[in-house]
């Protein structure tokens, strides 16, 4: 079992910046990758960014590359997603995502997600 616990996030204008982190705790050899979604009202949740446990790639939605940043703390117990230059449109619950699916079956854990509110 893994268990997320998410912090940040809130209300800015247009243009501004947040951040948000994540602590993961329990299972987390199990995690081979982490990430953060969102979903905004009357639309499904998408990635938005993510990064591999073990050799740190990451991988980001095409509406968010070049303002968002995902990055992990060397414990890799921990996940930031710094989100600068943000739209309006960006405006969703972001939920933190521990994925520790094997070639058997799949198995992902979710945070309580967190408010981010952009204003025009």
């Amino acid at each position: 079992q893994v268990h997320l616990v998410e912090s940040g996030g809130g209300l800015v204008q247009a243009g501004g910046s947040l951040s948000l982190s994540c602590a993961a705790s329990g299972s987390i050899f199990s995690i081979n990758a982490m990430g953060w979604y969102r979903q905004a009202p009357g639309k499904q949740r998408e990635l938005v960014a993510s990064i591999i446990t073990d050799d740190g790639r990451t991988n980001y939605a095409d509406s968010v590359k070049g303002r968002f940043t995902i990055s992990r703390d060397t414990a890799k117990t921990t996940v930031f997603l710094q989100m600068n230059s943000l739209k309006p449109e960006d405006t969703a619950v972001y939920y933190c995502n521990a994925d520790s699916s094997t070639s058997i079956y799949q198995l992902n854990y979710w945070g309580q997600g967190t408010q981010v509110t952009v204003s025009s």
